[in-house]
């Protein structure tokens, strides 16, 4: 199907758009790109533009509620072909300020969820299987 517009960038409201960039910056690499005092923009190499916003009252996603505050998006990067290399991944985004939010059994599973320094879901997934 052709398209009628072009893909541009993934915008993400937080309260602190420098240091959230900054964040996946070290998980997915780029350099961010202050815009004005309320919008920076990282391109990731081989990927999307993140433009992250200012959002003052911002309130993070619940994940996994669907029923109020829902995570409306998230974000996955490859960490590996095997568990190890996602392991070793894992040690790093917790080092830069991720929390997990489902550690639970791997078992059937080819991804691990964490919340960014904001609040948002992201996963860690096995590449073997994107």
């Amino acid at each position: 199907m052709p398209a009628v517009a072009r893909f541009h960038a993934v915008v993400v409201d937080c309260p602190d758009p420098h240091a959230l960039a900054a964040f996946y910056a070290q998980v997915g690499g780029g350099t961010p790109q202050a815009k004005d005092d309320g919008w920076v923009v990282l391109s990731i190499p081989e990927g999307p533009d993140l433009a992250f916003q200012h959002v003052p009252a911002h309130t993070p996603p619940e994940w996994p509620r669907a029923d109020r505050n829902s995570q409306q998006f998230h974000l996955d990067f490859d960490a590996g072909a095997t568990w190890q290399e996602v392991d070793a991944v894992q040690e790093k985004v917790l080092a830069l300020g991720a929390r997990p939010l489902d550690l639970e059994s791997d078992a059937g599973k080819d991804f691990r969820v964490y919340a960014d320094p904001a609040g948002h879901p992201f996963c860690l997934c096995l590449s073997a299987s994107a």
